[in-house]
């Protein structure tokens, strides 16, 4: 049976975003949270709890995520997480940012596959309990490389491995390499979950064709660029994407405003947020580019519902 994930985008896919989501469109099988950056000297901070109190998560199944290099500051974030009620943790070793990677955090530790492989005993030999998956990249430079480190996350009990097949480098620029995927499908020992480039049926359709022993896919730019991507008539065979539904992705945009104005007093934090998604919702209105500019030109709250009301009346 094929299951769907979301992806964790940093800004994007909040807990107020995810409880939206579930309660709108398709629920995932599993959602995971924007990284955590382990901080030895100190607990979760306010933001960091937010995402992952149980009462914020209601209903989901929630894996929060850690980006880190040091297998004993990640043993302790673990451990705080799973005071939570949490058993499963993601680590990232697939964030491409030039930030992240120059820290050898991310997708840039993949250059250091000793080091990771070090970090991996670390965290297997003093974290019994939780499940452990993995989020990578195939490299840091070149794709070769991913022989060397696949063959290091065969060493252990992981929970699942999810590709994103490109490397460091590559960003989101690159076309996916789809035979390393293919190289994880005949030589991984652990169940696997696709990533990468899912942004219409086509693409998931088309990725399906091309990992036929693949039943798992994470999406992100893509379902936050067309939430209702997943519904069951997008996803069939010969069906072309529909819009979604004009009064369900109004309903969708006004829950997450309203959730991000009771979590927040700053009118500039809410608008903020709001504009970033509409960044993203620009490729499923392209004939509409003009009028969402001017949404995201918004001052004010008011000044932007009222625009997003003009915007979808327009649709109707």
């Amino acid at each position: 049976m094929e299951k769907y994930y979301l992806a964790p985008m940093e800004g994007i896919t909040t807990y107020i975003y995810r409880n939206a989501y579930h309660k709108y469109f398709r629920k995932m099988d599993k959602y995971f949270t924007p990284f955590f950056v382990p901080h030895s000297k100190r607990g979760l901070n306010i933001k960091e709890q937010e995402e992952i109190l149980p009462s914020n998560n209601e209903g989901l199944y929630i894996v929060p995520q850690i980006l880190s290099n040091n297998g004993e500051d990640c043993v302790q974030t673990i451990q705080k997480i799973k005071r939570y009620g949490y058993e499963e943790i993601n680590l990232n070793f697939g964030c491409p940012s030039k930030t992240v990677a120059a820290k050898y955090r991310g997708s840039g530790f993949l250059a250091k596959p000793e080091e990771l492989d070090r970090f991996l005993d670390t965290v297997f030999t003093k974290e019994k309990e939780a499940k452990i998956s993995v989020k990578t990249r195939l490299g840091r430079d070149e794709p070769e490389e991913f022989k060397n480190i696949l063959s290091i996350y065969n060493k252990y009990p992981l929970e699942e491995l999810i590709i994103h097949p490109r490397v460091q480098k590559d960003h989101y620029k690159h076309d996916i390499r789809i035979p390393w995927y293919g190289y994880a499908e005949e030589h991984s020992r652990h169940s696997l979950c696709y990533n990468g480039e899912l942004k219409t049926t086509e693409d998931i359709l088309k990725t399906k064709q091309n990992c036929k022993k693949t039943e798992c896919f994470m999406i992100g730019r893509g379902i936050i660029a067309n939430p209702g991507l997943l519904t069951k008539k997008e996803i069939c065979e010969n069906e072309k994407i529909h819009a979604v539904e004009i009064e369900r992705m109004q309903a969708f945009l006004e829950d997450i405003c309203c959730h991000y104005e009771e979590a927040s007093p700053r009118e500039i934090y809410v608008l903020f947020k709001m504009k970033e998604i509409w960044t993203y919702l620009l490729r499923t209105y392209p004939e509409h580019l003009d009028t969402i500019r001017e949404i995201k030109k918004s001052q004010t709250i008011i000044e932007y519902k009222s625009k997003v009301r003009d915007f979808f009346a327009l649709l109707g």
